[in-house]
């Protein structure tokens, strides 16, 4: 028996939390578990206080809306981003979906078939892989330097007759690391000057450590005939599992993806959408400040880190929800990571869910997603990471 699911791999958050089954953790040292990068806490009191008026109160918000998202909610997409990012965007440039990954799913749909190309820097995010192996289309794995960029140069010479899109992720998943707005810029005029689409996923922009609009890509001439640029609501006001993303490139490039949306959600949640525009329009400050708390923890990272770098370890990149390491260890990370749990009580990802088979750099690395551990936390996840005694790489060793 042949499928699309069967083209792709399991899912990786799952996979991991099939690492748990059987192990106890004492009272004293409880499970540290940074494998997700989603909150856990609810929505913030006063946008729970809205959606229970909604709910009593609003009767659209439980019926079918327009496939491509609730007229309000996509003007006040267009509207605020243009004023973020310096540029004009209309509402009809604009569409919600039920997630940001339903956005990726959707925008590959409109834009490739089975064979086509993605050029996808490494690591990847492996949900943005699973779709395209699902979807037929070729993952073509772009290289990154040491600083986890990706070189502009390098993709020029990995597109093809068949590439319809380079898909970035900034700030990265899962790496962290914020790509400057030059090279983004660089990645847009490869992409109008090629004819192929550039992706941009920016679900974690509100964690970002600039102020300011962390690109100029929507000030370019002609950008709604390049620029895909992907959201998540679900990271700014805690509504994961409302599931509500954006889209915004141009109409008739929409008009292609509704027909995917159709199909497979009808119309995204209408209460998670009305609770996205409460938040956009209610919770600025509050989601400053929970900016500021993101930062706070990633200098907390950046403030342990000199314990782990003493035993061989490497911080690859640090931002928005993850620190990205590389181990010392002389073990390939998708063995380091279920024994972590056993050894350390601390659940994480290993490297090689982010990278292709055959690149051996994902055996070195771990993806630590911190949002949901404070700075006593990341001092002690740090702490049992400092207190391992697995043998170490001979590279490692023999320093």
């Amino acid at each position: 028996m042949t499928s699309a699911t069967r083209h792709t791999f399991s899912p990786p958050v799952m996979e991991a939390r099939r690492w748990l089954d059987g192990v106890s953790f004492p009272e004293d040292r409880p499970l540290i578990n940074v494998s997700q990068a989603a909150p856990v806490d609810p929505p913030p009191e006063p946008l729970r206080r809205a959606m229970a008026e909604l709910v009593v109160n609003e009767p659209q918000a439980h019926l079918y809306g327009p496939v491509l998202g609730l007229p309000p909610l996509r003007a006040e997409v267009a509207e605020q981003w243009s004023a973020a990012y310096g540029g004009t965007i209309a509402a009809d440039c604009v569409a919600i979906t039920s997630g940001c990954n339903q956005a990726f799913a959707a925008t590959i749909s409109a834009i490739a078939e089975a064979g086509d190309e993605v050029l996808v820097p490494t690591p990847w995010y492996f949900n943005h892989k699973m779709w395209l192996d699902m979807a037929g289309v070729i993952a073509k794995a772009l290289p990154t330097d040491a600083a986890l960029l990706p070189d502009p140069d390098k993709a020029r010479a990995l597109i093809t007759p068949r590439t319809r899109a380079i898909a970035l992720v900034t700030p990265n998943n899962p790496a962290g690391v914020e790509y400057p707005a030059e090279l983004v810029l660089a990645f847009f005029k490869l992409a109008q000057e090629t004819g192929i689409k550039l992706i941009v996923d920016e679900t974690y922009r509100d964690f970002h450590s600039q102020s300011g609009a962390p690109h100029a890509l929507f000030q370019q001439d002609g950008w709604l005939d390049t620029l895909v640029h992907l959201y998540s609501f679900s990271k700014a006001f805690r509504l994961t599992g409302h599931r509500v993303g954006a889209i915004i490139t141009s109409p008739g490039l929409l008009a292609e993806a509704e027909k995917f949306l159709d199909t497979v959600t009808i119309c995204p949640s209408q209460l998670g959408q009305y609770s996205a525009l409460w938040g956009l329009q209610n919770l600025r400050e509050w989601l400053a400040g929970e900016r500021l708390e993101i930062l706070a923890r990633r200098a907390a990272i950046e403030a342990e880190m000199p314990k782990l770098t003493a035993l061989g370890w490497t911080l690859k990149g640090c931002g928005a929800y993850f620190a990205y390491l590389e181990h010392p260890f002389a073990m390939p990370s998708n063995e380091l990571a279920p024994a972590l749990v056993k050894e350390a009580g601390v659940l994480a990802l290993p490297g090689t869910m982010f990278m292709p088979l055959d690149d051996p750099d994902g055996s070195r690395q771990i993806r630590v997603a911190f949002a949901n551990i404070d700075a006593a936390g990341i001092s002690e996840l740090f702490e049992r990471f400092a207190q391992l005694r697995f043998s170490l790489a001979p590279s490692v060793a023999g320093k």
